[in-house]
């Protein structure tokens, strides 16, 4: 049974760094069973209906400024899959879940910056995925759950985001790890591996420093955990594979399920 996965995308530069994070990414996808495709959920693809890729050949998004030309170079030219896009959409109709289509969009670095760590080739091919910031974690869970058979047809199922991730509070020259971001990493660790969805889907009141290492402008990036949580819902089994800080705060975590 293939695993889900929950990883950090942190930030663009990842795509041209080498660095402890990205060897573990790297090593991750050579020790990982080969996906026969990748169901990917993007925290910087946002929408209020769950948005299912159809795409022959997707373009490569630099949803990002200010950086180093060379990352402005980079390609991902990665496939789709008609047949895993239907099989998604019959799914979503299965479980009353709302969605739409979207026959253009190429992948934002949200998706690229991870899967050409993962797999630097992009010969497996990718259905890329919306979130939704405005859904409880419940529905989010519910989108998530609703791909677990997939799992079992090979098909890897990631969510791409941070567990720690407010850009007002990154220090750009400093690679110490401040308190209240392992504080709420921490707290997070304890209820994952224990599947306390109800403690979890409630993060926002329970966790300590939840409003700062969540803020309430910028859930989208740590919501994708829950979409990689509901596809385990039949193991619900939770791994951290790797932990790491940057910047201060920008967590770098990798969860595996299932």
């Amino acid at each position: 049974m293939m695993p889900s996965l929950f990883i950090a995308h942190g930030a663009p530069l990842l795509a041209i760094e080498n660095n402890e994070y990205t060897e573990f990414l790297k090593k991750l996808g050579k020790n990982l069973p080969r996906p026969k495709a990748i169901v990917l959920f993007s925290a910087h693809w946002e929408s209020r209906v769950q948005k299912v890729s159809e795409v022959d050949s997707y373009s490569t998004i630099y949803d990002f400024g200010g950086f180093s030309p060379e990352l402005y170079q980079i390609q991902y030219p990665a496939q789709g899959d008609q047949q895993i896009s239907d099989e998604i959409k019959e799914l979503f109709k299965e479980n009353g879940i709302e969605f739409e289509v979207e026959t253009e969009r190429g992948l934002d670095h949200g998706a690229w910056v991870v899967l050409r760590l993962l797999y630097p080739d992009a010969d497996i091919p990718v259905i890329a995925m919306s979130v939704n910031p405005n859904l409880s974690p419940e529905e989010q869970y519910k989108i998530g759950k609703s791909l677990a058979t997939l799992r079992a047809k090979d098909v890897l199922v990631v969510g791409s985001g941070g567990t720690v991730h407010n850009l007002r509070a990154v220090k750009w020259a400093d690679n110490g790890i401040d308190q209240w971001a392992q504080e709420f990493d921490d707290w997070l660790a304890v209820h994952l591996a224990n599947w306390d969805l109800e403690s979890l889907f409630k993060y926002d009141s329970l966790a300590p420093n939840a409003d700062h290492a969540v803020p309430r402008y910028g859930n989208e990036h740590f919501i994708p955990i829950f979409y990689a949580m509901g596809a385990a819902d039949d193991g619900k089994k939770a791994e951290l594979l790797h932990r790491s800080y940057r910047y201060g705060n920008l967590s770098h975590s990798v969860w595996q399920f299932g």
